[in-house]
């Protein structure tokens, strides 16, 4: 049985990510920083474990995988954690552009670097990284996010010639609009409509197949890619 770790475990996207992975037979780690509670809900559904810590702290997170090594290698990660803090460059405060980025694409590396040789090891691993539509086709207040999720992209093509001769796929998945409260709450259903030429939002559950097919055995040739799910935006 795979190992997977999935950073933002809790969030919408995240939980119905491990949901997927735990289905098609994962051992799933929920990671979470600030929201343990529903982290935990979540683990005890679908069988699994929780790990908290902060991403944007690289000590804390070397600390806390290299702690879930003990139990054997992470075969799966799936790097989901993220967050915004959209305001226009012009007004934009180094604090703002730092955080994002933090979480985002330095988290990226504090996840990902002690567990990379032990996941080589068993020249049998998935990695996958959330990016987004933003850093694709930009949008307007989210220079730090189109950044951070940008880098994503180039972290993994590069990454993934590393990890290609053990065994290892490295790739990204770039969502567009998908349903939460977040995306509810502040893009009306006739924006949607002008917006997404399929006229709808995306599902967190179409988002965590497309995840979960990643990190099967069926996409074992595929590696290096950025694969977006947006509805038509880009």
């Amino acid at each position: 049985m795979r190992r997977a770790l999935v950073t933002g475990g809790a969030s919408p996207i995240g939980a119905a990510i491990c949901r997927a992975l735990a289905r098609d037979g994962c051992s799933v780690v929920v990671h979470a920083h600030a929201n343990r509670e529903g982290a935990e809900a979540l683990a005890a559904e679908i069988g699994g474990s929780v790990v908290t810590f902060d991403i944007a702290d690289h000590d804390a997170t070397r600390d806390a995988c290299v702690a879930l090594l003990d139990a054997g290698p992470i075969q799966v990660l799936v790097h989901n954690a993220g967050v915004h803090d959209d305001v226009p460059m012009a007004a934009m405060t180094e604090a703002q552009w730092r955080r994002v980025m933090a979480v985002s694409l330095d988290g990226f590396f504090h996840v990902a670097r002690p567990l990379l040789l032990p996941m080589m090891g068993t020249r049998d691993g998935r990695i996958v990284a959330m990016s987004s539509v933003s850093a694709i086709m930009g949008n307007r207040g989210q220079a730090n996010y189109a950044a951070a999720k940008a880098g994503l992209i180039g972290a993994v093509r590069a990454l993934s010639l590393e990890c290609a001769p053990r065994g290892v796929t490295v790739n990204a998945v770039a969502p567009g609009l998908i349903d939460s409260p977040a995306i509810a709450a502040a893009v009306a259903p006739e924006v949607v409509k002008t917006m997404v030429p399929a006229k709808r939002l995306g599902r967190p559950e179409e988002v965590a197949e497309l995840v979960a097919f990643l990190c099967s055995d069926r996409a074992a040739y595929i590696t290096g890619q950025a694969v977006s799910i947006n509805g038509g935006m880009a």
